[in-house]
């Protein structure tokens, strides 16, 4: 192969990429609810059962309800609407405020669900000890509705159970003013005659969906559950591997949380640091999954009362807040093995959002600032293809007299390299160093929860979907066009025809890409056209002088 056609071959590998990040990097599996209903029954995995380690005995309480008849609490607070079943005291649906619904903005977006979203999805919590209520067990509600008021921060729902023992239980869940915080606490009263023995659990129940569907050719990103250690950091699940036994997490452990990660949201539970805890993570009846955490409540003498709390977070993975809670709960927002340099992009485009209060100009600014930075090596490489493109006529001569010959024609092309002093090489390593900065911006415009449903101009309201008239994807297909004029055309008819497809193949890829994602190439490839074009004006003096 000729050494110059290295250069549109690793302009089309570095595209291949980037597509092959965005479809199948976090591209999970959707779990068959035949095969999950089979391990679980493999298993005896019930749908009320914990793990058998520190379980006394969690068996469906006598007064336990059905679901479909089990009444319902509502709960409204100023970030979201949730409500609460008799049945567990379960949070069977939590709708947020500030966040509407991807293809319907009028809905408000669904995280935790009872079937009207799609999913099944739902937080439980109970008690692990003989006779104690635990999520199959009736807990009255205190009301049938109650919504924080105008000046109020606070709102306390409490849910009260009697056990076998005679023992009382209250669970108490805490709402403030402008947090998707939720303390989850429950409170054990000894009322009998004997001691308790009791932990407590704090799980999720949920499907193994994707939380939201893109259109073809877009992106599926990770959905499963998520748990952190100091010890063993950041561990993502597959749901695929939990089903067939290999999931491999840390299940002891004296600090760190577990969480349920999906696009541009999370739920997670946040125990208290230095608590020895139990995580698990397993299949279930009905194609669902528990992930949950126990902890120790411990003795509980007669007519002595405990309590054991652990803060519920539910809303979106915005950065700046979710490092403040937890250590290494920033780390949900996942930029894989380019972390280290896509943090400090998205701090700069923070930075930028804050100066021009757009995200959409933030975009084209840090495209422009990665330009000016990597300008000498840009210039560098448009350098080498401008003497590229000068000597395509006599590498064309070239192959109309030795095409026979594929030796003598390597040895007359290295000839004219060495007299033009010319290097097929100058133009790819510039490329080279550049593709892990590009790859990083692209994943941070792809995972920030700050460009979901944020406007750019005119007809892009949402950066996070695609542009609604694909505007923007026929331009950048046309930029892209400009590009390959601007190269050196290869002298194999083949490659030629191919490099001018390339255009048109990207264009129809990137008419489903969100519109944020595709304004960054555009920008690029329009910088990338200016550059190339006033270098290549620079040396025309000198070829024409020569």
């Amino acid at each position: 192969m000729e050494q110059r056609r290295l250069i549109p071959l690793l302009v089309f590998l570095f595209s291949l990429v980037m597509l092959w990040e965005a479809w199948l990097r976090h591209n999970q599996p959707v779990p068959q609810p035949q095969a999950e209903r089979a391990v679980a029954t493999q298993q005896g995995a019930g749908l009320g059962e914990v793990p058998q380690s520190q379980r006394a005995a969690v068996a469906p309480a006598s007064g336990a309800l059905e679901e479909a008849q089990a009444r319902r609490m509502v709960v409204e607070t100023d970030r979201f609407t949730a409500e609460i079943s008799e049945r567990g005291g379960d949070i069977v649906f939590l709708a947020f405020k500030d966040y509407a619904a991807r293809e319907d903005r009028s809905k408000p977006f669904v995280l935790f669900d009872d079937g009207r979203a799609g999913h099944v999805y739902r937080v439980q919590s109970g008690l692990i000890g003989a006779g104690l209520p635990n999520h199959r067990s009736q807990w009255q509600l205190p009301a049938e509705a109650v919504r924080l008021a105008p000046g109020q921060d606070v709102l306390e729902v409490r849910l009260t159970a009697q056990a076998d023992n005679g023992a009382l239980v209250t669970k108490v869940l805490r709402f403030k003013r402008g947090e998707y915080l939720v303390e989850v606490r429950h409170e054990v009263a000894n009322a009998g005659t004997e001691p308790i023995e009791a932990s407590t659990y704090y799980q999720f129940l949920r499907d193994g969906l994707p939380a939201e569907e893109h259109s073809l050719f877009g992106v599926r990103t990770f959905t499963g559950p998520a748990v952190y250690t100091a010890e063993s950091k950041y561990k993502k699940i597959n749901f695929e591997d939990v089903l067939k036994g290999k999931a491999e997490f840390p299940r002891l452990a004296q600090d760190g949380w577990i969480a349920m990660v999906q696009h541009y949201f999370v739920a997670a539970w946040l125990p208290q640091e230095g608590v020895q805890r139990e995580f698990y993570v397993r299949p279930v009846e009905g194609g669902l999954f528990q992930m949950g955490v126990i902890l120790p409540l411990g003795a509980v003498a007669p007519g002595e009362a405990k309590e054991g709390s652990v803060r519920l977070y539910a809303g979106p993975q915005t950065q700046s807040v979710l490092g403040s809670l937890a250590p290494g709960f920033d780390l949900v927002v996942d930029y894989g093995w380019l972390t280290v340099i896509a943090a400090p992009l998205f701090w700069v485009l923070s930075w930028l959002h804050k100066l021009t209060g757009n995200w959409g100009w933030a975009i084209v600014l840090v495209t422009v600032l990665l330009k000016a930075i990597f300008f000498p090596l840009s210039a560098a490489s448009y350098r080498s293809m401008a003497k590229m493109r000068a000597l395509t006529p006599r590498l064309q001569r070239l192959k109309e007299l030795y095409g026979d010959d594929k030796a003598r024609m390597q040895q007359e092309m290295m000839r004219i390299y060495q007299e033009e002093k010319v290097n097929p090489l100058g133009g790819c390593l510039p490329i080279l160093v550049q593709i892990p900065v590009f790859i990083a911006l692209y994943w941070v415009l792809l995972n920030s929860v700050e460009m979901r449903q944020a406007p750019w101009i005119l007809w892009i309201q949402d950066l996070s979907m695609r542009d609604p008239y694909f505007v923007l994807p026929i331009l950048m297909g046309a930029s892209m066009l400009v590009q390959m004029k601007l190269n050196p055309q290869p002298v194999d008819p083949m490659q030629a025809k191919l490099m001018l497809a390339m255009p048109i193949v990207f264009t129809v890829m990137f008419l489903w890409f969100p519109s944020g994602l595709v304004l960054y190439w555009l920008t690029n490839n329009v910088l990338s056209i200016a550059q190339q074009w006033w270098i290549t004006r620079q040396m025309e003096p000198a070829k024409a002088g020569k």
